[in-house]
Parts: C-alpha cells; structure tokens; sequence
C-alpha cells in the first residue's frame, strides 16, 4: 500500500509550526537577545550593544512565571546579569553582581568593600572626582539577604543600582549575559563592528 504524499503547502506548514516553537522554547528556556539602552554598564557594555543572555545556566523555570523548576547554579560575583528591575517589572535590567547572599557590602569614598576586603576591579570607572556625602558614594555596611544579590553597574558614578533600591532576588534574575551579537551606534548609525562577537566579561 502506498504512501500518501503530504500537500507542498502542509509540509511548509509543519515546517514553520515547528520553527516557530523551537524558537520559542530557546528563548523561553536557553537564550534571549537584549539591547543595552543606557550608559550604566561602560565601559563594558556600550548604549546599542544587543547581547546574548544565557537563561538556562542557573536553572529551569516554568514558563512564563519566575517558579524555578530546576536550579543548576547561583550567580557569582562578577556575573553580569539580567533581572527584572524592582521597582518596575515591566522593565529589565542589566548589571554586575558585587555582593552574594551573606556578603556585607560597603562603600567608602567611591571604593567597594565585601566583607571587609577592598575589591580592585579594572572593568569598572568612575566619571566624577567629587566625593558625595550620599549613598553613591559611600553606602553601608549591610548585609546581603538570603536568595539576593546586590549589583552595581561598571559605570559606578552613573548608575542606578543596588545602592538606591535594594537587593535583586534571586528568583527575579533572567539569566548572565554572555555575547555581544550586534553593536549600532544609534548616534551616527554606524556599525561597531569591533565589538561584535565580544564575549561579555
């Protein structure tokens, strides 16, 4: 008995069905594309970097919700990460994880202190020389909750971060930044190409 022969028509139909929900599952599961608006993360993130972010390597959560399902690993200090911003879920953000649960974080006329020791980081600058009397500039000592984390941009002076509204939960955390795939200087419209395919550390 012969094979019946599917439509040209169904088979491109099957075909797209199926594109579309290997799509969908990558970005709901393994991997999202997001593109830097702001200036926080220079200099190691540019304003028009679109980056690859990696939602798979601190666990699986049920689809559409923030209930982990499968928890592979925690963040580390450095990961730069994407989260839900806590005073607006509606909008993401992006920055480098200073502080894991248990740290104390302290900041003494521009310099980070974790648990008593100073932490020289070269990725990071600072634009302004004045000293603030304000949290900026000098924040703490506290103590990082459990299942939180306190991040800070590398752009230490213009950043809005961890110092003004708190600790990220752990829950609410989309995954680490991993690629630059694309870089447009939105400004001159031009291609930086010497920062595509740049891994983000």
């Amino acid at each position: 008995m012969g094979v019946k022969k599917k439509s040209t028509l169904r088979e491109y139909a099957e075909a797209f069905a199926l594109a579309i929900v290997l799509a969908l599952t990558i970005r709901t599961f393994v991997v999202q594309a997001f593109k830097i608006p702001s200036g926080s993360m220079i200099p190691t993130l540019s304003i028009g970097d679109h980056i690859l972010v990696n939602k798979f390597i601190y666990g699986i959560k049920l689809p559409f919700t923030d209930v982990m399902l499968v928890p592979i690993s925690s963040p580390q200090h450095g990961d730069i990460i994407v989260f839900k911003y806590p005073e607006d879920e509606s909008k993401d953000f992006i920055k480098r994880v200073v502080g894991t649960p248990g740290d104390v974080i302290e900041v003494r006329n521009k310099e980070v202190y974790v648990n008593g020791a100073r932490v020289d980081d070269p990725r990071v600058q600072h634009t302004d020389r004045d000293i603030h009397i304000d949290k900026r500039d000098n924040f703490g000592p506290v103590t990082v909750p459990p299942e939180s984390y306190f991040v800070m941009g590398d752009n230490r002076d213009q950043s809005l971060d961890s110092r003004f509204w708190g600790f990220v939960k752990e829950h609410k955390i989309r995954g680490k930044a991993f690629l630059i795939y694309w870089s447009w200087d939105g400004a001159d419209t031009w291609v930086r190409w010497n920062r595509i395919g740049k891994v983000i550390r």
